[in-house]
């Protein structure tokens, strides 16, 4: 389960590839590293129509049947879209696409006796280029945190699908859906479900790559 991403560009290159008119996220970071639970840039279509950059929060409603106590941490990953939970959002007003330049997968063959599970790093290439998530956001008020208490939220979350023959030897279960061209984003934020719902694939295996994690400076800044 992918939940840790990088994305490392600029505004302005999200805003070309995507044909968004707007910035409501105020976004202005170099390199971005991205947990559940945080702020991050998402691209969808806005009440006027046009597309804008907005800053959600990732973690989509979890299943009622699946929540444990008085608080929701939220889903990040979304494969299942036959469950009538995630069928809701199916349709382009609740679909949206998150930009990134890399993605993290646990990979427990590499961890060192009594340390932690180190994470393997996959991009388009070496030069980790610009490329989007499929996925999914919505408004939402409930409680995230029990110590914040009940917030108006809007969240998102991503789909993922069945692991290509360069994730499976990490993550054998699933990797995200990825949108490499001006073509899909487009088909994925204007089309009905029936139309786009071949692009939740895996990658084809030649367009993904093990690559380092993203670097960071002494202050742990990423770079």
């Amino acid at each position: 389960m992918c939940n840790l991403y990088n994305l490392t560009t600029t505004r302005d290159a999200v805003l070309e590839f995507t044909r968004a008119l707007t910035d409501k996220a105020g976004w202005n970071e170099s390199s971005l590293d991205i947990y559940p639970n945080t702020l991050a840039p998402i691209v969808r279509v806005g009440a006027d129509g046009s597309r804008e950059i907005a800053s959600l929060t990732w973690g989509m409603p979890t299943p009622p049947a699946y929540i444990k106590g008085n608080y929701d941490p939220g889903v990040t990953n979304i494969r299942n879209v036959n469950s009538p939970h995630w069928r809701r959002w199916l349709g382009v007003g609740s679909r949206c696409v998150i930009p990134f330049t890399s993605f993290a997968e646990p990979d427990p063959a590499s961890k060192i006796e009594g340390g932690r599970v180190p994470n393997a790093w996959f991009a388009g290439s070496p030069e980790r280029p610009l490329m989007f998530f499929a996925g999914f956001w919505t408004p939402w008020k409930g409680v995230k945190k029990v110590r914040d208490g009940e917030r108006d939220f809007e969240l998102y979350g991503f789909l993922t699908t069945a692991p290509n023959a360069v994730v499976a030897p990490i993550h054998q279960k699933a990797m995200p859906a990825i949108l490499t061209t001006r073509e899909e984003v487009d088909l994925w934020l204007s089309a009905d479900w029936e139309t786009v719902k071949s692009l939740q694939r895996p990658l084809p295996d030649d367009r993904l790559v093990l690559v380092d994690p993203p670097a960071k400076t002494d202050s742990g800044t990423l770079i």
